[in-house]
Formats: structure tokens, sequence, C-alpha cells
């Protein structure tokens, strides 16, 4: 008998005491029916076994809060990019990063030359996502999936699917589906991977079996850099560049191309900008940040796949620079050592 089995027994017995009692937990809630119904008729699941599930599930008020924008933006609240920066791109996380390095260093060279993606990129990811798995969130992933999909009518559709990916994953994995812990918006692991994209993106790098986002680090490394290679990374390319604009620059129209590199090198020329040898497109990057100058960037096809992680060219940004950092640090720390064996 499999562990799989084992599960789905373990299950359906909890679920006949459930069903006796009525319907207790998140199962209760108006909108839990619906989604017991789906999941029964598209995939097969047991009704019993998911109503079971739901009913040990609790409802996460924190998690509604912490996903919830703020009611009016204050002063305090205002984007900054010098502070976000200073939140990622700072000493712990590059003395983390090395250590991370160091220790991983095969691994992270194999993932590069799979895919093509540099080891510190992989790193800025990780290192800006959970400080290379020491902040990877605590809440029960069922309960704050089902109250965000039940009860957060602005992303209730996202949520709903992630719910129904956490337990397609459970069952692949035959796992119980509350054993899954992580942030209040879902997210799992070093890599902070919703359910869908570990179903669609990660990797058993370990090659132990298992595609085990919490705890191996291999696995990880590789699923990071399949993600990223997945959403077009390029190998050798560039990132991005810091540029001044001249003051006849139409920013405002360049800005309005959004964040896809839609800028050629045609229409950069007449705003007195310059493409790199091998680029084609850019786009324009604002980093705004109060009482300061605002930063201008030229951002390319790879930072564009960088923002498929998170569409926010502060996030994209922030791992950039901490990829930057961490090569930096990572080149000055081996000269070093070779100084020393001299």
């Amino acid at each position: 008998m499999t562990l799989r089995h084992l599960a789905l027994i373990q299950t359906l017995l909890v679920s006949t005491a459930a069903m006796a009692e009525g319907p207790t937990g998140l199962a209760a809630h108006p909108a839990a029916a619906a989604f017991v119904s789906r999941m029964e008729a598209e995939h097969g699941f047991e009704r019993e076994a998911l109503i079971a599930a739901l009913a040990r599930a609790s409802y996460q008020d924190k998690a509604l809060r912490l996903i919830a924008p703020p009611k009016q933006r204050t002063k305090r609240a205002v984007r900054s990019w010098t502070g976000y920066r200073a939140r990622f791109v700072e000493p712990i996380r590059i003395r983390a990063g090395l250590a991370f390095w160091d220790a991983h260093r095969a691994t992270l060279e194999r993932a590069e030359q799979r895919y093509g993606v540099p080891s510190e990129v992989i790193l800025g990811i990780i290192g800006v996502e959970t400080v290379y798995g020491r902040i990877t969130g605590s809440f029960p992933l069922l309960d704050a999936l089902a109250t965000l999909a039940f009860d957060y009518p602005p992303r209730a559709t996202l949520f709903r699917k992630e719910l129904e990916n956490l337990f397609l994953l459970a069952r692949e994995n035959g796992r119980a589906v509350g054993s899954y812990t992580g942030s209040y918006a879902g997210a799992i692991g070093f890599p902070q991977f919703l359910p869908s994209s570990i179903r669609r993106y990660a990797v058993d790098f370990d090659h132990d079996g298992l595609v085990d986002l919490e705890r191996s680090e291999a696995d990880a490394i590789g699923s990071v850099a399949h993600y990223l290679a997945e959403h077009g990374w390029r190998s050798g390319e560039r990132v991005a560049d810091p540029v001044s604009l001249p003051a006849h620059a139409d920013i405002d129209a360049m800005l309005a191309t959004g964040i896809e590199p839609r800028l050629d090198r045609a229409t950069l020329a007449d705003a007195g900008l310059a493409l790199p040898r091998g680029i084609e497109r850019a786009t324009l990057i604002d980093l705004e940040s109060p009482g300061k100058p605002t930063e201008y960037w030229l951002g390319y096809r790879n930072f564009y796949v960088l923002t498929r992680y998170n569409r926010s060219s502060f996030y994209a940004m922030s791992v950039f620079q901490l990829a930057q950092a961490l090569r930096e640090a990572h080149i000055a720390s081996r000269q070093v050592a070779s100084s020393d064996t001299d």
C-alpha cells in the first residue's frame, strides 16, 4: 500500500466523522460547496475527502489583512526606490548569499550550464524572496489560500486557482493537503513558488525522485533557473543599464510603452540614447524616491524576465542589483583566497 493510499484512507476516515457532525471550518463557508463540486467534477476528487480537508482549515483573518492594499496612502507609504532597495541589497543578504554560493557552488554551476541563468541571478531571486530559506512563512497554506479564495473578491479567481493547484500538488506527491506552510499569499519554500508554479516549473534537481522546494536547496536552485529560462532568459545578454536622459527626451511617451522592451534602436536614438551592441529593444525604467532625482535605466529582455517572477520594476531591479553585489563580493573573496595561497 502506497503513502498516497494511506493518506486517502486517513482522509476518508476523518471525513466520515466530519460529515456526521455537519460542515465545520472553512467547509462551512458558502463558497466552499461550489469549489468542492468543481474539484470533484473536473479532477475526480472524492467529495468527502475535500469536505474533510476544508473542515480542518481555519479562517485566516491575518492573511486578509496582509493582502489588502492600504486604505489611504500616507507619506510613509509612498513608494521609494531607495527605501525599497535598502531592504534587499544590504550586508545580511550579501553575506548569506556568499555562504549559500560557497555551499552550493557545484549545483549553481550545473543550473547555469543547463538553463543559461547566471549563478548570481539565481541567488538574487532566492535572497530577495527568503534570505536563502531563512524566511519562508509559517501560514498553513490550505487555510490561507481557502480564506483568500472564498473571501477576497479582488483576487478570488487567482486564489481559487492556487487552492485548486494546492490540492492537485498534494495528490500528485502523496502528501496531506494540510501539511504545507508558506506565505500568507500561498507561496512555498526557498523560492516562494505558488502551487501552480511548482506544478509547472519546479524540477527535481537533486534527482531524489521528489520535487521539494521547502527542504532541497538543489531543487530550489534548479527550479528558479528553469522558471527564468522558460520565461525567456537570454544567456549572456545584459539585464539593464543606467542612463542620463537629455532634456528633450519625451519621458512620458517612453514610459507609456510599458515594462516589456518595445523601444527600438531608432526611437532611442531620437531620444539621445544608445543601445549596447547585440540589444535591439529596451524599456525605460523610472525608479522614483521622494525628495531625490528619479533614476532612469534601460531594461532589456532579461530585465523583463525578472518581472515575470514578480511584476514590479522595483523587485526586478533589487534582484539584479543584489546579484551584481554578490558577483562583485564573490570575485573579491576569491581574489583574497588566491592571494593568501600565493
